[in-house]
């Protein structure tokens, strides 16, 4: 679900040049989840190869991650844990929201409604086991690093932000905010137009950067209430928050009253929420010891063999792709000899 802290951040836009030699922590659930729900045919199905195996994330991983190693961005994916046992509720929401979508779209495609069944299929997405070992084999391939997470991603990305080992996460969700990440950049995997649910307008997505210090100065709030924020608009521990709460109720709240226990109107319904024990999973996510990362080239052989002998791409869409971060590369050789020579 993500928490909903849109109506009251100020993002700015940032151009993928400007992250060039930086190294950002992607949350790669969210990533993939994102490939498996928007590459996909015009009726709504994913894209697979000759034996029928879904390669819609090997395709969004391959050409987004050449992109960003064309623009000398280093990135880390960072794969979600055990989750923790207050995210139960919105594990079993997430499930009965894709059986439901599943069943749409499969009435849609039974009666021919083909745009119908194009957005409904884009809630039906399941990251199965396959498709996991699958993005990490791909990742490892381009000489991406990885790291598992003991629970939450977006909990051990952010924490990498803190303790100055990444510039930034790169997430769609808000989440790593409340988990105290210095940098949120959102919209990296998605880029150009996209298109209005429901209606025939488009509008034009880019990558923008959060600011944690500037967000907490505009707010006036502090990191502890601005997860109060959170608690009440609802998170993964405790989706749906409060009844009649908005992102900018919340606010005022807050601001007003300082933290939920001080808030009258909601005294009753608090008593029902471990709202202390949420607190502390933004607040002390658990640590693991990162130090370095080990960026490495990519293994174009294998990626050959994976993506095109393997998954049957296109071996000469793959190897034109290959062959333009080959120049690029190249070009970036040459300039820093001319530099340093």
């Amino acid at each position: 679900m993500g928490i909903n802290l849109k109506p009251i951040i100020n993002a700015s836009p940032v151009r993928l040049s400007d992250l060039s030699d930086k190294i950002l922590a992607i949350d790669a659930y969210n990533t993939i989840y994102q490939f498996l729900a928007t590459i996909r045919g015009p009726t709504g199905e994913s894209l697979s190869n000759n034996n029928g195996e879904i390669t819609s994330h090997l395709s969004g991983l391959f050409y987004r991650n050449m992109n960003f190693l064309s623009e000398n961005i280093k990135m880390v994916y960072i794969f979600d844990g055990i989750p923790h046992q207050l995210k139960s509720k919105e594990i079993e929401r997430r499930k009965k929201l894709k059986q439901e979508a599943t069943q749409k779209y499969e009435i849609a495609i039974a009666e021919g409604r083909l745009q119908d069944a194009r957005k409904y299929s884009q809630g039906t997405v399941i990251l199965t086991d396959k498709i996991i070992e699958q993005s990490k084999r791909l990742l490892e391939i381009l000489g991406i690093p990885i790291i598992q997470a003991p629970s939450e991603g977006e909990a051990t990305a952010s924490l990498l932000t803190k303790n100055g080992i990444v510039f930034a996460c790169g997430s769609q969700d808000y989440d790593s905010l409340l988990f105290g990440a210095k940098r949120l950049i959102r919209n990296l995997t998605i880029s150009g137009r996209r298109k209005i649910p429901n209606k025939n307008k488009f509008v034009i997505v880019e990558p923008e950067i959060i600011s944690q210090s500037l967000l907490l100065e505009v707010t006036k709030l502090s990191l502890e209430q601005l997860i109060d924020v959170g608690i009440l608009i609802g998170t993964d521990f405790n989706p749906g928050g409060f009844e009649g709460i908005g992102p900018k109720t919340a606010l005022k709240l807050i601001r007003e009253y300082g933290k939920l226990e001080n808030i009258d109107k909601i005294k009753d319904s608090l008593k029902n929420i471990s709202y202390q024990e949420i607190r502390e999973i933004f607040l002390y996510p658990i640590d693991i010891q990162v130090k370095n990362l080990e960026f490495n080239k990519p293994d174009y052989d294998r990626i050959i063999n994976f993506l095109c002998d393997e998954m049957d791409f296109s071996k000469e869409r793959v190897e034109i792709s290959i062959e333009k971060l080959k120049q690029v590369q190249e070009k970036r050789s040459e300039s820093l000899e001319k530099w340093f020579g």
